[in-house]
């Protein structure tokens, strides 16, 4: 198996392992981060329905580099949350170690309002 290939084998198991965790509701629903290699993604899940409430991306986002990008994504995720009358969330990383660009995301949603 190449190197890639397990690094990414070892972050879905390890995303398996939070998942059986954690789960979103209407009322606190789970903020999903998926990190690509030129872009981070996140999304604000309803588990029970199945359903995105709000999704942001840095591919649109304003910055100097992926973590400024992200930290806007946090905010702007945290303010498609707050009209959907949003107030705490359950954060799920994903797999992806909570390190730069993850924890500037957590950071900017909790500086605009979200409670973790």
């Amino acid at each position: 198996m190449k190197k890639t290939q397990a690094k990414t084998d070892t972050r879905i198991r390890r995303h398996n392992r939070i998942r059986a965790k954690i789960f979103g509701t209407a009322t606190k629903p789970r903020l999903a981060v998926f990190k690509s290699n030129t872009a981070l993604y996140a999304q604000l899940i309803n588990d029970d329905t199945n359903q995105t409430i709000a999704a942001a991306d840095t591919r649109k986002a304003v910055g100097a580099n992926l973590t400024e990008k992200s930290a806007a994504v946090g905010k702007t995720i945290a303010e498609a949350g707050k009209k959907a009358g949003i107030e705490t969330i359950v954060f799920d990383r994903g797999g992806f170690k909570y390190q730069g660009i993850i924890a500037a995301l957590a950071d900017g949603a909790r500086e605009a309002g979200l409670k973790f």
